[in-house]
């Protein structure tokens, strides 16, 4: 079946440097309608232009010439036209002229009509620019309105663009606009927009690129919008300045796309914005709902199609990894690898700084997040000059317990030099079936969890023995699907995992064997890492192998990470999540592979939450935490059956 993207989240925008020449109002008009259709075909229903596109920024002194400002008007309600028939929306630069001054224009064209004129309030008057030789700043005009055959169009720099049905406002500023002290983009968020489109004229300076993707970039995140550019092209260079088409769209802090520079010919880029999660972040954002608008905007109604080309899909023209929580790069995955890591045993560092003591108890299994907990407590006890014994790191083999795992466990905590103590618990957990009269042959929760509340009973009693505490190793997707035992592995007095995604566990281990340790160690931590996971608490076969693999019980981690991401940090419903899923995991799960796992992931998140409000403390690595004190505040008895509703009839067709 083929994925249908949700109703009112996404919406395709274009930022577009046409080729151009200088004063000639008809090429540069022929040339924004072939963008225009360009843009209708690859779905866009929003089309951005440069500043003054429709005549050149560069006219100079030929910005007083009335021939100029006529071919202008003219051309634009030409334009407008053409807008009609391809269902798109426009914004061209032109200069208008209203009671005898002339201004710096953005018209906002769209279902065949000039729907309104925006004029630019910052007039760079610095170096190269000399636009107050022609042009009247926007600051403290009042409504005004053009004629334009028989309408009247406004003219202000008050003035947003209202899709109430695509769920998607948008305002404008200019070029010089973007780069003042307060941006009109600041308001125009405050007053509801959620797409800030900007025609500019920046030329190019050594480091300028560098610093105007910044600009957009940083003032996408300030407003929490979706931020397109588009700058002039290198057919407005002449005499002293060179132009080179930097076309970027960003969103809430990060760039989407960004087009090649110094390209004669017209440039087009494409961006997906998705409005829907830009008001979650408004909605989570307690500084933006402090803050209201200083001054008052005329609303103009627009209609926004949502549409999209059959090769692009809505939800396909922006990043939707799979991994949402491992970056795909490899220098940023390093990087990011060493801040965690850095997080997570300062965290622990404080904690001993703060209790006084030197010695802590951390069970050893062989797996991935006991390793990685091991390795973030050995680094701690580094920092504070503590000896590395000080770390009491027992076994506790049962019976579903591998050579490979238990090999692994034992000369880790060897080489580490931390305290190896090797403790069974077959003989201790028989004789606990024997006390409850459980028949150890049935191999079902109670078989599991006695386990596991064995486990952490020797734990806590070892912590009491050298006076210090347990380090729990749970990790962030097992907590988010309750995938533990309460009152078991649940249970520590500090949890160095708590905000590390098992899909970013592996990565810190093998990272930590190839940058931070060497030899025999890195040896060992690579085998963990591609040890398969599992809890090992149903028997081993004959032949000593675990048959027991954690995903097969659960699902896979990597589509549950990718729904825990979606879910917490985006706020998507079902719908959407299973929509965007479906994009990322093209060619690897089908439709309902995925929905089966989302089934899934949501009826655990839900009835587990009990466990999360019970849940230790543990250092928050990233922006997607479960922590009850701090990011995670839901109801143990929250139902989840809206939820529920949606994804029968997701189940259904």
């Amino acid at each position: 079946m083929t994925a249908t993207p949700p109703v009112n989240d996404f919406l395709r925008v274009a930022s577009a440097a046409p080729e151009l020449r200088v004063a000639d109002v008809e090429f540069n008009a022929s040339r924004i309608v072939a963008c225009l259709h360009s843009a209708a075909r690859h779905g866009a229903s929003v089309i951005l232009f440069p500043e003054l596109s429709l005549t050149g920024y560069t006219c100079g002194d030929l910005f007083s010439q009335a021939l100029l400002h006529e071919r202008a008007k003219a051309k634009i309600q030409d334009i407008a036209a053409a807008t009609r028939d391809l269902g798109i929306h426009a914004v061209v630069g032109l200069p208008v002229v209203h009671n005898g001054r002339l201004y710096n224009c953005a018209a906002v064209l769209g279902a065949g009509r000039v729907l309104g004129f925006v004029p630019k309030v910052y007039l760079p008057t610095t170096a190269e620019y000399y636009e107050e030789r022609w042009f009247t700043s926007a600051a403290g005009m009042g409504p005004a309105e053009v004629a334009l055959g028989s309408e009247r169009v406004p003219l202000a720099s008050q003035l947003l663009f209202e899709d109430v049905a695509a769920g998607c406002t948008f305002g404008v500023e200019i070029c010089e606009d973007l780069w003042a002290v307060h941006p009109p983009s600041g308001d125009l968020a405050l007053a509801g927009a959620n797409l800030i489109l900007n025609p500019s004229a920046s030329n190019e300076l050594l480091g300028k690129a560098d610093y105007r993707r910044d600009l957009v970039r940083q003032q996408s995140a300030r407003c929490m919008v979706a931020y397109a550019y588009a700058g002039a092209g290198p057919g407005e260079s002449s005499t002293d300045v060179v132009f080179s088409g930097h076309c970027l769209i960003a969103e809430n802090g990060s760039t989407i796309v960004e087009s090649a520079r110094f390209k004669f010919d017209s440039q087009i880029v494409y961006a997906d914005i998705d409005t829907g999660r830009l008001l979650h972040e408004r909605l989570c954002n307690s500084s933006f709902s402090a803050a209201s608008a200083t001054v008052a905007f005329r609303r103009v109604p627009v209609t926004l199609s949502a549409r999209a080309s059959k090769q692009a899909p809505l939800g396909t023209l922006r990043p939707n990894p799979p991994y949402p929580f491992v970056p795909r790069d490899p220098a940023v995955r390093a990087a990011t690898c060493h801040e965690i890591f850095a997080i997570q045993s300062t965290g622990l560092a404080k904690r001993l700084k703060h209790t006084g003591v030197k010695n802590i108890v951390l069970g050893i299994s062989g797996g991935l997040d006991s390793t990685l907990a091991l390795l973030v407590a050995v680094r701690a006890f580094d920092l504070l000059g503590l000896d590395r014994k000080g770390i009491l790191a027992p076994t506790l083999p049962g019976f579903g317990t591998t050579q490979r795992t238990r090999s692994n466990a034992e000369k880790l905590v060897e080489l580490l030099g931390a305290t190896l103590r090797v403790i069974p618990i077959d003989a201790s957990v028989r004789q606990h079936f024997a006390d409850i009269g459980h028949d150890p042959k049935v191999h079902n929760i109670t078989f599991e969890n006695a386990q596991a509340r064995e486990r952490t009973q020797i734990l806590m009693d070892l912590a009491n023995m050298v006076g210090g505490f347990v380090v729990g190793t749970g990790d962030l997707s097992e907590s988010a699907l309750g995938w533990c035992t309460f009152n078991g592995d649940h249970m520590s007095m500090y949890h160095v995992n708590s905000g590390v995604p098992k899909t970013l566990v592996r990565y810190l281990v093998d990272w930590c064997a190839d940058s931070e340790f060497s030899g025999e160690t890195a040896k060992v931590l690579h085998d963990i890492a591609a040890t398969p996971i599992s809890p090992e608490l149903l028997p081993v076969n004959e032949a000593g192998a675990q048959h027991q693999q954690t995903e097969d019980v659960v699902g896979p981690y990597v589509l549950h990470d990718y729904f825990l991401y979606h879910v917490v940090r985006h706020g998507c419903r079902p719908a959407k999540a299973l929509y965007l899923a479906e994009l990322a995991f093209a060619g690897q799960f089908d439709r309902a592979t995925i929905l089966r796992w989302l089934e899934v992931f949501v009826q655990r998140f839900f009835a587990q939450q009990f466990k999360r409000s019970a849940m230790p403390d543990g250092p928050k690595v990233g922006s997607v935490a479960l922590s009850p004190r701090g990011d995670w505040r839901m109801p143990s008895d929250a139902s989840a059956a809206e939820w529920r509703v949606e994804l029968a009839r997701l189940s259904r067709g």
